[in-house]
Parts: C-alpha cells; structure tokens; sequence
C-alpha cells in the first residue's frame, strides 16, 4: 500500500479533514523517528519504515466514527474490513498513549484486547502521535506535562518516559 493509497482509505472511511492532516503529519514524525532508530540500531532488527509510514497515516482513522478513546478499537475495526495486514491493524488499535494497560482498558469500556504496543513499528507510531498536537510538533516534556495538567497517574506518565526512551535514544 502506498502513502497516497492510505489517504485514499481515510476519505473511503469519512475521515474529517483536520484528521487526515494530523495523520499525515504524524506520518512524517514517526519516519523521521524510524529513520533515526534505524540509524541508531544498524544491527539489531530495524524498524520497517513502510510499515510505520502507513500505520501512522491510518492510525486516526477511526476518529471517522468517534473521537473518544474507543476510536482506536474503531479504527482497528475499519481497517480489518478493508482487509488491511494485521501489523496495521495492530498500530492502529495500540496507538492511544503510551499503551493501555488490561486493568485501565477494562475500566475504560474497552472490549477485552491488547492495548499496548509491542513491535517497533507500534511504539513509533505511539510516540509520534504523542508529539503531534494537531499538526503542530511537542516535545516530551510539553507532553508530560499536558497530561498531569488532565490528570493522568504516574503509570502512564512512566510508560510515556519509557517509550521515549524506548524509541528516540
């Protein structure tokens, strides 16, 4: 699937306009991420930078149906009905965060489900849509800081720490 193919998707499936911008600069992001992970780990498994590119250009696409929490289980919804490859459906459904922990998802409403992002490619994309704020890019800090400014707990702020650790040294 190419970039363009992706955007096509995300009409498809009645994607706001705001949205698709915010995926697209997601995308650029988590390439530039993947690239420097790339660069930083030549000889462990690299990050697949077509992988990431799409999944992050298809990570919102469920906010075609909800802007809650539960876009992300939406959004893994619409792309098995486009028959997408499962490592997309995966970026998509374990985007929101830093990842979502069984006991918080349940507590959430979520169905039942692994919300936490395993591969690389699924930790990138993560980030990078951590450190976009509509279309504009945030730093870490500024992230961390917005979310105990809403309340979040000290789990969720370390998970944020470790995948930035994680990805970006």
């Amino acid at each position: 699937m190419s970039p363009e193919d992706a955007v096509h998707l995300l009409k498809e499936a009645n994607t706001p306009p705001e949205i698709i911008e915010h995926c697209k600069a997601v995308a650029e992001c988590a390439r530039e991420i993947a690239m420097r992970y790339n660069k930083r780990h030549p000889h462990s498994s690299h990050a697949d930078l077509e992988l990431v590119v799409i999944g992050a250009l298809l990570h919102d696409i469920g906010r075609a149906q909800s802007d809650g929490i539960d876009h992300a289980v939406l959004g893994a919804e619409i792309a098995r009905s486009f028959g997408l490859d499962v490592r997309v459906v995966r970026i998509i459904e374990r985007h929101i965060g830093s990842g979502i922990p069984d006991q918080v998802a349940a507590d959430l409403g979520l169905p039942v489900g692994n919300y936490l992002p395993e591969t690389i490619e699924e930790m990138i994309v993560a980030h990078a849509d951590n450190l976009v704020d509509g279309v504009l890019r945030i730093g870490i800090d500024e992230r961390i800081r917005r979310m105990k400014r809403r309340g979040f707990d000290g789990d969720a702020i370390e998970r944020m720490i470790r995948l930035h650790k994680t990805v970006m040294e």
